[in-house]
């Protein structure tokens, strides 16, 4: 008997879950353990198992599409086994959703009619293209450039497009075979979740009517401008009309001998911001794609001279425009609800480091791994959570959680903005083991590579500015956290001591407080042994 494959529920936040890659098409024969697709969520790509066996029967999610939790996926059953019953009754639970448009009465005397219209459009061979839900908080993404344009032909595992999310710039592959009919959004502009982005198939397809059903099935008004392209009869003058109104067909940048420019997005931003004509620059990269290093080191020819008349014009005006990128949109949002959302108070204090450098330095020459100030404040971070548990706490809205384990988190900064890895049981490491397991989440984080149970679970959050000169600093508050500890760096000045003033190494911390969960005596009790913790660092050994 046929089963549905619905998308299964990865992480505690997980809402959608995107389609990276199939691994299986439709006829191939599944056992169960088979891989069926790689699901990819904003931070992590994991393996969807089969626990069916049977035929591939249908594949109901494109590749780089988003499904919510729960959605259907595919379905697996006998050979030729009748599916459709199933996919008509998934498509009934949702009725709630669709009852605005039971106001149609003309058009839909009775729930029977909606089936019947579906199967007028699977008789179409072409598919719509959908913008992906690539991460649990994107509402959002930006085609960053359009690798193919209306009229090319198109085939399975080509990359269409490159598409910028809140933590990545992912490449958009076509699960299907066929032509480029349509294009609806332009290379540098934004498409809501789900929102239409193109339309494959079958030179000649009549695209128009699955965009009306497109339209008819969402309650977004988004579809509107596709009606732009409704003349658009054949990719020939689909193509033609493109280049007009729509420059993203054309947009993408080729060499005189008309093949399209390798480069990384972030290379073609720069390139943009620059005004500087990417064709002209030698790509480095692998196959000869132009990165980063290719744009910066990058010197254009002298411009050839015009005359004497054609002086250079001083202190003329300028400046350049971006878009927000996914991640700075979703850094913004979260961190707005944090600031506004929480009540925020500060607690400032100095830490004489002097015993601190000293100790780091004996301890690096036997130490495995090469001990940094930032492991030395995890590890005291945690020695003093564990004798304040009430700064290891949580807003729920009705109850504080009180946490009995340490997890810290340690934010670090990436391309686009901000992860926040973890160190779980701090309190219980070796001051090697913290040093290990910082620089390998930084690399992973760094590198896009953070699995859930990396970065989940944060007790308490540390963000350190002191490696970039910055002496002092607050930082907001990262939920669920009550508390974030923001770190200077250590500045050569005079102490006094004991009546006397000497030459000494002063760290400036900063607390902020959650003031609806810790109150100040209890902030400044965690600062308290914070300080003699790294003021007296042989006690973080012990």
């Amino acid at each position: 008997m046929a089963e549905i494959i619905r998308m299964p529920k990865m992480s505690d936040t997980m809402e959608e879950g995107v389609i990276a890659a199939w691994l299986k098409k439709v006829g191939d024969t599944v056992k169960p353990g088979d891989i069926l697709a790689e699901v990819e969520t904003d931070k992590a790509t994991m393996e969807l198992e089969s626990y069916d066996e049977g035929v591939l029967l249908y594949i109901g999610v494109k590749e780089k599409d988003s499904v919510p939790v729960n959605g259907v996926i595919a379905v697996i059953g006998e050979k030729g086994e009748d599916y459709e019953h199933l996919l008509n009754g998934a498509e009934d639970s949702k009725p709630k959703e669709e009852s605005p448009k039971a106001e149609e009465k003309a058009a839909e005397p009775s729930k029977t009619e909606e089936p019947a219209e579906k199967i007028d459009v699977s008789d179409i061979n072409a598919m719509v293209v959908t913008m992906p839900k690539m991460s649990d908080t994107m509402q959002e993404g930006t085609i960053a450039s359009w690798l193919k344009k209306v009229g090319d032909e198109i085939k399975s595992g080509e990359i269409i497009a490159e598409v910028e999310t809140d933590k990545a710039t992912m490449e958009l592959e076509s699960y299907e075979d066929g032509t480029l009919l349509y294009i609806g959004v332009e290379a540098g502009d934004s498409v809501p979740v789900d929102g239409v982005i193109a339309v494959i198939g079958e030179k000649g397809a009549d695209y128009e009517t699955l965009l009306k059903a497109q339209k008819a099935s969402s309650s977004e008004p988004e579809p509107e401008p596709k009606k732009e392209a409704a003349p658009e009869k054949s990719p020939e003058t689909s193509e033609s009309s493109k280049s007009n109104s729509e420059p993203v067909a054309t947009s993408a940048p080729v060499t005189s001998d008309g093949e399209r420019v390798k480069a990384s997005p972030l290379a073609k931003k720069m390139a943009e911001e620059k005004g500087l004509d990417i064709r002209q620059v030698s790509g480095s990269g692998e196959g000869g794609r132009i990165v980063k290093r290719d744009i910066e080191n990058f010197k254009p020819a002298a411009a050839p001279q015009a005359g004497a008349s054609a002086a250079p014009a001083v202190g003329q005006e300028s400046f350049t425009e971006e878009k927000v990128s996914q991640m700075r949109k979703v850094i913004a949002k979260r961190l707005a609800e944090s600031k506004f959302g929480a009540p925020h108070f500060y607690l400032t204090m100095e830490i004489n480091m002097d015993k601190a450098i000293e100790a780091r330095k004996s301890m690096n020459e036997i130490s495995p791994v090469k001990i940094s100030f930032n492991d030395m404040v995890i590890k005291a971070s945690a020695a003093a959570l564990r004798q304040n548990p009430k700064v290891n706490s949580s807003w729920l809205g009705d109850k504080i959680r009180y946490n009995d384990h340490v997890h810290i988190g340690m934010a670090v900064a990436v391309e686009e903005g901000l992860l926040v890895p973890v160190i779980r049981f701090a309190d219980s490491l070796t001051l090697s083991q913290i040093s290990t397991q910082a620089k390998s989440l930084g690399g992973k984080a760094k590198n896009k590579e953070l699995q859930p149970k990396d970065w989940e679970g944060n007790t308490f959050t540390i963000s350190n500015l002191g490696m970039f000169g910055i002496e002092e600093f607050t930082a907001i508050i990262n939920p669920p956290d009550s508390c974030i500890l923001a770190v200077g760096g250590i500045k050569e000045t005079v102490v006094v001591k004991n009546g006397e003033m000497k030459v000494g190494n002063v760290m400036k911390v900063t607390l902020s407080c959650d003031h609806r969960v810790v109150d100040g005596a209890v902030g400044s009790a965690f600062l308290l042994s914070l300080k003699s913790l790294l003021e007296d660092p042989i006690r973080l050994l012990v």
